[in-house]
């Protein structure tokens, strides 16, 4: 599998720093993870966006889904539509409430949202626990500590696994999400504290006992705030998980 980072900025999108959004992909499918602020413009320097295959949005804050909204736009009214290799109908995977949720995002009055679902442009899924096959791969949500509804996800393929937290607070489920993963996708928003909120984000010690006591083989830390000191949540999660490595937008890792 092959990680790209197409924004990784915490909570808003920072100055010339997309928020988070991630592609993954392997045997020539394209799997979006997550399409917050800015990460459309991102994908787009990179490669065509009808080349996604399919898209898993973890929850329904704005900075993981705000820029569904305008690749409704593209594929609505694109005007070298339709592609004739493409299906039209994009497979989107969310919380149960993901239709609605992106529908009132998108829709500007009562009168556009009578008139337009978008279900013309997306096929919606709802997250299961389960194993699901989205493409070559096998994902599994597994639900987490938000103040939404949110998931961290599984993804093999090949024999190889990348485990990503998706926005929770420290909670029992992440070590069973992270057990053993060759790869650890952690949300790292701010450091360590006693006087953070429970139940919101993780910090870099945080993150870097959860790649410690679940045994991955590589931690790499994204989602830190574009108000936080990345070296020092780095230094917090080296602590505990010596290599842990800080992501940058428009890296490509390999899983």
């Amino acid at each position: 599998m092959r990680l790209t980072i197409l924004g990784c900025c915490g909570s808003i999108p920072g100055p010339n720093a997309a928020a988070s959004g991630y592609l993954i992909e392997a045997d020539g499918f394209v799997l979006g993870l997550e399409l917050g602020n800015g990460t459309l413009a991102r994908l787009q320097a990179l490669r065509d966006p009808f080349d996604l295959d399919a898209l898993i949005l973890s929850h329904l804050h704005p900075d993981h889904c705000a820029d569904v909204s305008a690749l409704t736009v593209m594929r609505r009214y694109h005007p070298a539509l339709p592609y004739p290799e493409r299906p039209r109908r994009l497979p989107v995977y969310g919380p149960s409430d993901v239709h609605e949720r992106l529908s009132y995002a998108y829709a500007a009055n009562e009168e556009e949202r009578a008139t337009t679902d978008l279900s013309d442009v997306y096929a919606f899924n709802a997250l299961r626990t389960e194993p699901m096959g989205i493409g070559p791969f096998e994902v599994t949500a597994v639900p987490v500590d938000h103040p939404t509804p949110a998931f961290g996800l599984r993804v093999t393929h090949g024999g190889r696994t990348l485990a990503y937290t998706g926005d929770t607070g420290i909670c029992d489920a992440l070590t069973e999400l992270a057990d053993g993963v060759d790869v650890l996708l952690s949300e790292a928003s701010w450091t360590d504290s006693p006087t953070r909120p429970p139940g919101v984000h993780l910090s870099g010690k945080e993150a870097g006992e959860l790649g410690r006591k679940a045994g991955v083989g590589r931690l790499l830390l994204t989602h830190v705030a574009p108000w936080t000191d990345r070296a020092a949540v780095l230094a917090e999660a080296a602590i505990a998980f010596p290599a842990a490595e800080l992501v940058e937008q428009g890296a490509v890792y390999e899983v």
